[in-house]
């Protein structure tokens, strides 16, 4: 039996990052519908390692981060639960002279940020953090920023939308999306028939067809993070832990249990899931046994991965479209998007009420990419004699 619906948005996707701009847009008064091929949060946004850092960010995030970092003290007014959000600290690590040049070059570059940075030396780190192993010269603390359980936030944000009015629809996959007269029509799973004046695609992983639908193509690939939890134990580190240069990532919950992440898995068959690799579990225990020896005789009791969307330039994709009004990007957030997302929905909802927002976001422009994709159609002859794309559609 078919259904038919009609809003003023429609967003694709309902990761983390739609559902929160699913909520923020419904407490402006749009009606809304927030439609996930599976169910909302399952994906990257819920199986991620849960860090909520600014530090270490590319200058050009950092305002949208800021924005966000206001808004995790107030998740439970805005979603009513907590989300375990503990603003722990987060200090980055330096393994060599070299690696802590670049902290320290990094803290001048944001200087006037308002991230607070604070440069600790190896025998500052020895005197407060004495659980750091050996091998590590030096570390920068963000002292605001914090990590929050993943599971509880995203499923959290689409809960809440629920409740404030949007339809929320799971196991609803769209199968195709065309730009009509003023708005756009959509087709998804289970004969539904969707009118909007507004789509929002924040398919993640899985944004790059309908960009490209739209003469929007982009280098969007996919990661595969992986993730060790131990069992609950004593108190073993303080603050959220990350690396300079990339290596390992740990925290530790108020229940004791600690979430160390570090190595990719491997895609199966069907490369919308993935499965931890055994030895890159063992591998993440090891390193982190090695700089945390409160971890030597931990017990791993689960281990997890998920499916990203990356972009060559780690910078995401957020604003609207060049080719089509009344569509709206945010996908590609490399790894990164957990702690921005917050702050990514009241952009998007800014986005559609006003047609712009003062969080800057001309970084993030899908535009960014169109000269290699004409570079690349260029050469290969194609792109000739082509419909202009004010019209796309999206089959799966």
């Amino acid at each position: 039996m078919s259904r038919r619906l009609t809003v003023d948005v429609a967003i694709i996707g309902g990761g983390l990052v739609g559902s929160s701009a699913a909520l923020a847009l419904r407490r402006m008064g749009f009606s809304v519908a927030l439609l996930d091929k599976g169910f909302c949060g399952a994906q990257a946004s819920g199986v991620n390692y849960g860090g909520v850092r600014r530090q270490g960010r590319p200058v050009e995030q950092l305002p949208l981060s800021q924005r966000a970092h206001a808004i995790w003290p107030r998740l439970k007014a805005l979603i009513g639960i907590d989300g375990e959000f503990l603003r722990s600290g987060h200090l980055k690590l330096a393994r060599n002279d070299a690696d802590m040049a670049s902290l320290e070059a990094y803290a001048d570059a944001i200087a006037e940020q308002g991230l607070d940075l604070e440069l600790i030396g190896h025998n500052g780190l020895r005197e407060r953090f004495g659980w750091i192993g050996d091998g590590v010269v030096g570390a920068s603390l963000c002292a605001g920023d914090g990590h929050a359980n993943p599971r509880l936030v995203a499923t959290g944000f689409a809960a809440a939308a629920r409740r404030a009015g949007v339809e929320v629809l799971e196991n609803t996959a769209v199968e195709g999306v065309t730009r009509d007269g003023e708005g756009f029509a959509l087709e998804a799973a289970g004969n539904l028939s969707l009118r909007a004046r507004f789509v929002v695609n924040s398919a993640g992983a899985w944004a790059g067809p309908f960009a490209e639908s739209f003469g929007e193509p982009v280098p969007l690939s996919r990661i595969y993070p992986s993730m060790v939890v131990t069992e609950p134990m004593e108190p073993v580190m303080s603050v959220n832990i990350g690396m300079e240069g990339g290596g390992i990532y740990a925290r530790q919950v108020e229940r004791g249990n600690v979430v160390v992440g570090g190595e990719r898995a491997l895609p199966l068959a069907d490369a919308d899931f993935s499965r931890p690799r055994g030895d890159g579990a063992i591998a993440i225990m090891n390193n982190a046994a090695a700089l945390f020896p409160g971890l030597r005789h931990a017990q791993a009791i689960r281990f997890w991965s998920g499916t990203e969307g990356a972009m060559p330039d780690k910078n995401p994709v957020i604003g609207p479209s060049a080719t089509t009004p009344g569509l709206i990007h945010a996908f590609g957030f490399t790894g990164a998007g957990f702690q921005i997302a917050p702050g990514v929905g009241e952009v998007l909802a800014e986005l559609v009420r006003d047609g712009e927002t003062p969080t800057p976001i001309a970084a993030f422009s899908i535009g960014r990419f169109k000269q290699d994709s004409a570079r690349t159609d260029a050469g290969s002859g194609a792109g000739q004699n082509q419909e202009p794309h004010n019209a796309g559609e999206i089959r799966s």
